[in-house]
């Protein structure tokens, strides 16, 4: 009975599978936007947890460690989305470096190293100080994920860059009213 019921399970498996149309080969479901971004996307969130990274630590003020927090929750999710569709697509993981590969959008963003090193040392104005570059580099992030939401054709992609830039916008904002009180 057993040996009755698999070969009735493996004609069944073999006619659904000959049924089954192959989808019709299109266009690419991404683009070059849309690698660009998540490209960039990847590389600001290595530079700015660096900051972050710190400013959890180190700040001073209450509001600044909870931006800091948050903002390096988001980017592992982040991160780890922009990485499985880059590798499902089988596009590299980092930019090209060269300046001409970014001529439509500008050069990378890039915090250098001496900011990072600065910051480090830094135990006067340590606050003032991350909050600048983490406004500095939020911009950028804000920057990369418009020119995704205007270019882009992978709609995941364009979804979680306006995800990006509402939640950036929002940080952004909470850091200028530190800034603003003289923090």
């Amino acid at each position: 009975m057993a040996s009755r019921l698999i070969r009735i399970a493996l004609i069944l498996a073999l006619v659904a599978g000959c049924s089954e149309q192959q989808p019709a080969a299109g266009p690419p479901l991404f683009n070059d936007v849309d690698v660009m971004f998540l490209q960039m996307g990847i590389a600001q969130i290595a530079e700015g947890d660096q900051v972050a990274e710190l400013a959890e630590q180190r700040a001073g003020d209450v509001e600044v460690k909870k931006v800091a927090t948050e903002l390096r929750a988001q980017w592992r999710e982040e991160d780890g989305t922009m990485r499985r569709w880059l590798l499902g697509w089988q596009q590299p993981l980092t930019a090209d470096p060269e300046a001409g590969a970014h001529a439509g959008h500008g050069e990378l963003h890039m915090l250098r190293p001496s900011d990072i090193g600065e910051l480090r040392s830094d135990t006067r104005t340590f606050d003032r100080t991350a909050v600048s570059l983490l406004l500095g580099h939020l911009g950028n992030c804000v920057e990369t994920s418009r020119m995704e939401e205007s270019g882009g054709a992978y709609p995941p992609a364009r979804t979680l860059a306006a995800t990006v830039t509402t939640r950036r916008q929002s940080q952004i904002q909470r850091l200028l009213k530190f800034a603003a009180a003289g923090g």
